[in-house]
């Protein structure tokens, strides 16, 4: 699936909340490594899909080795990658 929607700007709170679920592994003991070694790549999909183009390139590979090593995952890329998107894009009028 190629992101058709690279000039959009995805909702701020759904890359909180992505952000929130990488993080779950601090939260819910249960969930630790084992959903870190599912989640890392679901989330970098979910960041190419979400950004595209070279952003959701990088992104995508950055998000994937933050949640894949341990004690990287508080590095909220989606959000990250929000501000980035936001500041890419031509103003409003």
């Amino acid at each position: 699936m190629k992101a058709e929607h690279n000039n959009q700007l995805p909702k701020l709170w759904l890359c909180l909340l992505l952000d929130m679920v990488g993080m779950a592994s601090y939260f819910i003991p249960i969930w630790g490594e084992w959903g870190d070694s599912v989640w890392a790549p679901l989330s970098a999909f979910l960041f190419y899909w979400l950004f595209g183009g070279k952003t959701g390139t990088i992104g995508a590979a950055i998000t994937f080795a933050e949640e894949a090593f341990p004690f990287t995952d508080v590095i909220p890329m989606f959000t990250i990658g929000y501000f980035i998107r936001k500041a890419e894009l031509p103003p409003t009028t």
